[in-house]
């Protein structure tokens, strides 16, 4: 993407009224909406989180199967989600958020209890030993999910990485977390949820394409 395309977007982002950017610095010291975000939506709906949400294709398309629930999207990257922000506002969907911000300040951005569930879709699986702080399932992150999420909260990770399916289901097995279910190829394997079969990435389409099995995870955290 070009960089005039980029701050094209950047732009139209600050217009979009389901688009919250906040600083590192306002996040960090009492952000605003952390506990408060049932006054954004104007609802008292459960809500679900993408972390790492892309272009935003799953936030949008889970909110469209659901609108009794809201849905944010939480993504460093706002040139990506500006996709599935302006596809929201244009087709109405009122429960579709998007959040410009780093997954690992996660505990700062909701209160204990006000996350009912969490989707990760297709993270890096970062497999270099140095890279595990920022693997998407690991303790660290683990407890800042179980910190946000309401009792009996879920937690589900689709990707195209055996890697990061493998280390995630063994380490959910060494520390007595809850396996709900899980899948190693979802498209071959019966038993998955229409919504881990029926939305599909711009990315799950190329892995798809390569003949790459995608698996799913959903957990509880103990």
């Amino acid at each position: 993407m070009g960089s005039k395309n980029k701050l094209k977007r950047f732009r139209e982002n600050e217009s979009f009224s389901n688009v919250i950017q906040p600083t590192r610095n306002e996040i960090l010291d009492a952000f605003r909406l952390k506990g408060n975000w049932a006054s954004f939506f104007k609802n008292e709906n459960p809500i679900v989180l993408e972390l790492g949400c892309g272009k935003g294709e799953y936030t949008v398309g889970l909110a469209k199967r659901s609108p009794d629930k809201n849905y944010i999207g939480v993504d460093i990257k706002g040139a990506r989600f500006w996709k599935g922000a302006k596809s929201a506002l244009e087709t109405g969907l009122n429960n579709v958020a998007f959040l410009r911000a780093q997954i690992e300040l996660v505990d700062h951005l909701f209160g204990p209890d006000e996350i009912a569930e969490i989707w990760i879709t297709f993270p890096d699986p970062q497999i270099k030993y140095k890279r595990t702080k920022h693997r998407m399932t690991n303790p660290g992150f683990l407890k800042k999910y179980q910190a946000i999420l309401k009792a009996g909260g879920t937690v589900n990770l689709k990707t195209d990485s055996e890697f990061m399916h493998g280390y995630t289901l063994g380490l959910l097995q060494g520390q007595g977390h809850e396996i709900i279910y899980s899948n190693h190829d979802v498209y071959k394997n019966e038993g998955s949820p229409k919504e881990v079969l029926e939305i599909q990435t711009f990315y799950e389409n190329q892995y798809l394409e390569k003949g790459k099995p995608i698996t799913y995870i959903q957990f509880r955290i103990n």
